[in-house]
């Protein structure tokens, strides 16, 4: 293993300087830290990471809090860990998952042992009980998702109120006057889960201010749990010809129900999803979709806390424009020609 000393003799300076470089604690020359730099690159020099959370006084993590559990697309919640993890390496920073549904004892105990510099929380509830603590600690932090009072926080995610609302706008520029949003499971609405009430919340209103009659179910993953769905759906509203899904688990199972109902997609009903790009190009047919910018999402996140921890007040709300991609599961409803 290569020490902080032969990379002081390689580079032709003293142990000290080394540390200096990296800790960032005095200034050194340029021609001096490239140096140092070039030595430790050369030789593969790692510093002890103890070691240098001492003196930086700076652990170099960052605590992802996911709690995991059975109503949730894990594949979403992962493609964003992924993305929190590799920008994360970009800043020196490793990743901390945290998975259990301890809530505010999570964060208490990892804002007040210096486990990390920053926290960031997703599955992010609209009466989170997580929030008052995190504003109590004072931790750099960073929210995937919006909570009803964002006052003082910094959050990023889709914009899904204007999701829904897109979705709707789509369905009535084709005619359907009749549709339907086959939601997340019951349980992600008990929650209050942030995504699935404000998606609601765009969809309804704009369903209303275009005249559609729309119905709202929630939805289980399950093949039983969708057919249920939309046997209730199609009972209420036989004419229902437009439906907007927000559960990924559901989609393969709601394509092949409508086709044993002798409803074939998009021309006698059409499907507009809300979920990741790899997932609507995967189906038969392909889905018009807004998109989930998970990769953009988790970035944006990391580079909020970065900048927190740096001192920056990045307090606000980032919220991405949602992009609707028409591909082949939607079309004119059958009445409108």
């Amino acid at each position: 293993m290569v020490t902080l000393a032969q990379v002081a003799r390689h580079a032709g300076v003293s142990p000290s300087t080394v540390s200096y470089v990296l800790s960032g604690k005095r200034s050194i020359s340029e021609a001096t830290r490239r140096r140092v730099e070039h030595s430790i690159a050369e030789l593969g020099y790692h510093p002890h990471a103890g070691a240098r959370a001492l003196a930086s006084n700076r652990s170099n993590v960052i605590a992802l809090m996911i709690p995991l559990r059975t109503d949730m697309f894990v594949p979403v919640m992962m493609e964003i860990a992924i993305s929190i993890t590799t920008t994360a390496r970009r800043y020196a920073h490793d990743v901390l998952l945290l998975t259990s549904e301890e809530g505010p004892s999570a964060v208490k105990r990892v804002a007040g042992s210096g486990l990390a510099d920053a926290i960031i929380l997703m599955d992010v509830e609209l009466d989170d009980e997580r929030i008052p603590l995190l504003r109590q600690t004072g931790a750099a932090a960073a929210l995937i998702g919006l909570p009803a009072d964002p006052s003082g926080l910094s959050c990023v995610d889709l914009d899904f109120e204007a999701t829904g609302a897109v979705a709707a706008d789509h369905l009535a520029d084709l005619g359907h006057r009749e549709v339907a949003l086959i939601g997340a499971a019951e349980t992600v609405y008990r929650r209050h889960t942030g995504f699935a009430e404000r998606t609601l919340a765009g969809f309804g209103r704009r369903a209303a201010e275009r005249g559609l009659s729309f119905l709202h179910r929630p939805c289980g993953g399950s093949h039983e749990a969708t057919a249920g769905t939309l046997s209730r759906i199609l009972e209420e509203r036989p004419g229902t010809t437009g439906f907007v899904v927000q559960n990924e688990a559901a989609l393969p199972h709601l394509l092949s129900l409508l086709r044993q109902v002798g409803r074939a997609v998009p021309e006698d009903a059409s499907v507009v999803a809300i979920c990741p790009d790899d997932v609507a190009l995967h189906a038969s047919p392909q889905l018009t979709s807004v998109s989930i910018p998970a990769e953009e999402m988790g970035r944006r996140a990391v580079e909020l806390v970065m900048a927190q921890a740096s001192g920056e007040d990045t307090t606000g709300l980032t919220l991405l424009a949602p992009t609707l991609t028409v591909r082949e599961s939607t079309g004119p409803a059958p009445h409108a020609g």
